[in-house]
């Protein structure tokens, strides 16, 4: 299927078979691309949320507004602040404490408030292991492809925010295109 918009017509096996690269930039430099594969069988709806706002290109020019180096990048809201949430709404909470699901280096997980079902569109990556977030956060793909890309978002300077977890230049998603690895 080539219209990844209509995700509630894909079945699990389909969305298994799905990648996503995400080409990244810092300061407005490429620095690589991402290929991201998906867990449906840990997280159906949550991947379903996400493969259908990359493929509509909400998250085409959107930031990375969070930077913990040796814990995560955050992206995807459509403020660049971290409280946006995106137009389809809040999706469920599906955690797993599954250990082929932990959050591990490269892992990829949905970003929410205290409110277990407030995931929307805000997701990160993870930087390093943070077995912690198990049970607590959507651990939905992982990485496959594109280590460096992940290793500049994660050492770029940052300072400010709540944190100090504002990127000082920015680092943005070029792009999101989604297709089948088969």
């Amino acid at each position: 299927m080539s219209d990844y918009t209509q995700t509630e017509q894909l079945s699990d096996e389909q969305l298994a078979q799905t990648l996503i690269d995400v080409e990244v930039s810092v300061g407005g430099n490429p620095v690589g691309t991402m290929t991201l594969e998906f867990w449906p069988q840990a997280a159906p709806a949550t991947v379903r949320n996400f493969v259908r706002y990359a493929a509509e290109g909400f998250y085409d020019g959107l930031g990375f507004h969070r930077v913990i180096k040796g814990f995560l990048v955050q992206g995807g809201c459509p403020q660049g602040t971290g409280t946006g949430s995106g137009p389809h709404g809040n999706i469920p909470g599906e955690f797993s404490s599954d250990p082929q699901f932990s959050h591990q280096r490269g892992v990829l997980s949905m970003a929410r408030s205290q409110n277990p079902d407030s995931a929307s569109c805000q997701f990160f990556l993870c930087d390093a292991a943070a077995e912690f977030l198990d049970g607590q956060y959507a651990a939905f793909g992982r990485l496959v492809k594109g280590e460096d890309a992940l290793n500049a978002l994660a050492g770029v300077t940052t300072g400010g925010g709540g944190e100090g977890s504002t990127p000082s230049d920015p680092c943005r998603i070029e792009s999101m295109k989604v297709y089948s690895r088969v």
